[in-house]
């Protein structure tokens, strides 16, 4: 049997958080389905999932249908049915404490006060979970809730779907060559000079 990987992508259910920057995992998961020609559609473990390969590994692409802060039991029971271990595993979420159109590729680390990412540690009982976040840049104007939850502006609009291209660049690396070569592909400073 060929060797399965995870990608799960956070974001809140409905029409009304589509565009939001909560939900820019979702985004991601579904510039990956369009390009790999996956349906993410099939509806199990409170997600939507599609699944397909690429790089010789089977894949499932996942996106907890339940609110952004009870993803964790989505995850655990998908990873429980297909018997996936930690490292199989790649979770793509917004992050505050990035600028706009920043990424950066972790193997392990605290939740960050992101709370999917928070309820998807304390389902799996891990800190190990490499992950994927995308900067939405910080906010001192409205509350953070608002702020997650609201439409990038016109200028944070172009550097987010950049974001989102390049990540999944970066979740094509990791699935090709492994967690280590992402990171020091993706994780670089690019300098504007």
């Amino acid at each position: 049997m060929a060797e399965i990987k995870m990608i799960v992508g956070l974001g809140n259910p409905g029409d009304e958080y589509v565009d939001t920057r909560h939900n820019v995992g979702f985004r991601v998961i579904d510039l990956l389905a369009e390009t790999l020609k996956i349906k993410v559609g099939k509806k199990k473990f409170g997600a939507c999932l599609g699944q397909g390969g690429f790089a010789d590994k089977g894949l499932i692409l996942l996106k907890p249908w339940q609110f952004m802060n009870r993803s964790g039991q989505a995850v655990a029971a998908a990873m429980g049915f297909y018997r996936l271990g930690v490292s199989d595993l790649l979770v793509i979420t917004d992050d505050m404490a990035l600028s706009p159109g920043k990424i950066r590729i972790r193997r392990a680390g605290s939740a960050g006060g992101h709370n999917g990412l928070a309820d998807i540690i304390e389902a799996l009982g891990t800190e190990n979970i490499g992950r994927l976040r995308i900067g939405i840049g910080p906010n001192d104007r409205i509350e953070a809730v608002d702020y997650v939850l609201g439409r990038p502006t016109k200028q944070e609009r172009p550097l987010l779907d950049e974001a989102i291209e390049r990540s999944q660049k970066a979740v094509l690396c990791w699935l090709e060559c492994g967690i280590e070569a992402a990171m020091n592909e993706f994780n670089k400073v690019i300098s504007d000079c």
